[in-house]
């Protein structure tokens, strides 16, 4: 049986991401994401729609996670897709999760979804999360009178 694999275009987006993601460059990631970005949190009902979002849900996930790893890598049959199961702690607490990245026809990453857990470990990152974002509330529901905090 074949592995899947990504499209060429997908896998350079991909390499890109890890690089940025070492380095908490989220601001370097415009380039890789489609214009029709969405972003499903695992702790929001309602995706989070833009570039502007994404970078900076991304950027703060980055500093809340301790110990953040990659571990395992899924790819879809049509290999537009991948799933990447990572471990993190937040405040003493351990969690897994999983990245779920859809690429488009250039290799922009068009959607992406986090889910995570245990519940105690989803809770502990709800909670940093909301207090790091409380500020820009109204930037991640839409509302075009805010922008992205320094």
């Amino acid at each position: 049986m074949k592995a899947n694999e990504l499209s060429d275009a997908a896998q350079r987006t991909l390499a890109t991401w890890h690089h940025i993601l070492e380095r908490n460059a989220m601001e370097e990631l415009d380039p890789l994401l489609s214009e029709h970005i969405v972003f499903r949190s695992p702790v929001a009902h309602t995706p989070y729609l833009g570039k502007a979002a994404i970078q900076l849900v991304l950027k703060t996930v980055n500093t809340v996670f301790e110990n953040f790893r990659y571990h395992r890598s899924f790819v879809s049959e049509d290999g537009r897709s991948i799933v990447l199961e990572f471990s993190a702690e937040i405040g003493g607490k351990a969690l897994k999760g999983i990245d779920m990245l859809r690429f488009d026809d250039q290799g922009l990453i068009e959607e992406f979804e986090v889910m995570v857990r245990p519940m105690s470990g989803l809770q502990a990152l709800a909670a940093k999360m909301g207090a790091q974002l409380a500020s820009a509330t109204g930037m991640l529901k839409g509302n075009s009178n805010h922008s992205v905090p320094g």
